[in-house]
């Protein structure tokens, strides 16, 4: 079967890319960062890697990398309102360089590759989920990456021979400033489900949620899980549909504190930066686990030097004081702080978890629902 490669123009859906359940990823999309890719600020942006809210770019800058020139197809599972700024950029740089852009969630990609075989026309995968790219690597539909792309990678749990982390995010507690001072906020994710006195809020539906969930089951095991889960139920903690809305009733003052990815909170600051929210961390636990996006080239790529030089350039210092600036995602490079007011990667105490293993969340459904909670 000859590979199709004509898309007529950027960012247009592939004929085929519709959800393929029978193949692959069960589960994707629950992984910590899920779909978060719909909320982002659409109308923050500056000159890439500086103006209002961007850090200096430190790194490799991209002069030093190799001019991307040709055709790549992008198999994209990240949201156009956080990356495609970022796309366009690339295109505008080099004269010769064209993105043909598959967008579409983590789980329908990633079977859409493994059903399309040898014929798929992808050349690279992006996507919020790093568990999407252990699969694919699982599957042998990766390419081996040069040690060089995958050292820029700062933390070596974010990158692996077939795959780098791009972006990290960061399980966090956002909370009320006018309520607490953050002395009084528990360092123990435990404390939450009955030693915390204040009105709790979460999106348990919400894949972020479910992914640390699986982290605390990776970690604590399925009965101490639960008996958190029913703790915090007990307690009466207020539903919401997604973090976003979590970070906003903190900032309202409806609830005192809750639980989101880090860049929630940095978000809702950039358009409200008096809002009482502020961002605390627990230690070494669940609460803490600190997921990454990333990028794969796939095994069957018309141009695999295109493809991983695509990469290289998500790993450049202008990319990811972008990611920094525009998404409020850490770095996952040297020389680039991330926004706000928040702790480096180095200095944040995460549990010991292998990211790849949050993809399977069908177990942490399941007893989410046996927990009594909304699912």
């Amino acid at each position: 079967m000859t590979k199709q490669r004509k898309f007529g123009g950027r960012r247009t859906f592939l004929a085929s890319s519709a959800v393929l359940g029978s193949v692959g990823l069960a589960g994707c999309t629950g992984l910590i960062g899920g779909n978060d890719d719909e909320d982002g600020d659409d109308d923050f942006f500056g000159q890439i890697g500086s103006g209002r809210g961007f850090p200096e770019p430190g790194g490799t800058p991209m002069d030093d990398l190799p001019e991307l020139a040709g055709e790549l197809v992008l198999y994209n599972a990240r949201g156009q309102a956080l990356v495609g700024e970022l796309l366009s950029h690339l295109e505008s740089r080099y004269d010769d360089f064209t993105v043909q852009e598959n967008p579409g969630g983590s789980a329908d990609l990633v079977n859409l590759i493994l059903e399309e075989g040898s014929a798929t026309p992808a050349d690279v995968f992006f996507t919020v989920n790093s568990g999407a790219l252990g699969t694919l690597a699982d599957e042998g539909r990766t390419r081996s990456l040069s040690s060089d792309v995958t050292e820029m990678v700062a933390n070596e749990t974010f990158a692996t021979d077939e795959w780098v982390g791009t972006s990290g995010r960061a399980r966090t507690i956002p909370y009320n400033t006018d309520a607490y001072d953050e002395s009084e906020i528990p360092d123990s994710i435990d404390a939450f489900a009955g030693d915390f006195d204040g009105q709790l809020g979460w999106a348990p539906s919400y894949g972020s949620f479910q992914g640390f969930v699986t982290s605390m089951r990776i970690i604590e095991g399925d009965e101490a899980t639960k008996a958190w889960l029913e703790g915090v139920l007990d307690s009466g903690v207020q539903e919401y549909s997604y973090e976003s809305e979590v970070t906003r009733a903190v900032a309202s003052g409806e609830i005192d504190a809750g639980f989101a990815n880090h860049y929630y909170i940095q978000r809702h600051l950039a358009g409200n930066p008096d809002a009482p929210v502020s961002t605390a961390f627990t230690d070494g636990d669940a609460g803490a686990t600190f997921d990454v996006a990333g990028a794969t080239v796939i095994d069957q790529s018309s141009d695999p030097e295109l493809a991983e030089n695509f990469v290289r350039h998500l790993l450049s210092g202008e990319a990811q004081a972008y990611f920094a600036g525009r998404t409020y995602e850490y770095p996952v490079i040297e020389g680039v702080d991330p926004i706000g007011e928040l702790p480096s990667a180095d200095e944040l105490n995460t549990p010991d978890v292998d990211p790849t293993q949050l993809s399977d969340v069908e177990g942490t459904i399941e007893l989410m629902r046996d927990a009594g909670v909304p699912v």
